[in-house]
């Protein structure tokens, strides 16, 4: 379960499994806002204060705010091209 004032890891694993490409601009725009949202309260939210399963979902979403990319990312690639990914930070 994510923190209060996050996005869900469903939605965030919903968002990711379908390509970019096979996305309407809206749903593209969505994506891209609640993403940046999350990222947002993931730098402003102190690691003291997160819960241990959101400590674990920015990790695995690559919330840290690393430049390496996200075990989704790279799922997603795998499975979709790089044609498919969208940066998630």
């Amino acid at each position: 379960m994510s923190d209060t004032g996050r996005q869900s890891f469903t939605d965030k694993v919903s968002d990711t499994m379908k390509p970019e490409s096979q996305k309407t601009a809206t749903e593209s725009l969505v994506d891209s806002v609640k993403s940046t949202g999350d990222s947002l309260a993931s730098t402003f939210q102190p690691e003291s204060q997160k819960s241990t399963t959101q400590k674990a979902g920015d990790a695995i979403s690559s919330n840290e705010n690393e430049n390496d990319e996200s075990l989704i990312t790279k799922t997603q690639n795998a499975l979709f091209g790089d044609s498919g990914s969208s940066e998630r930070r």
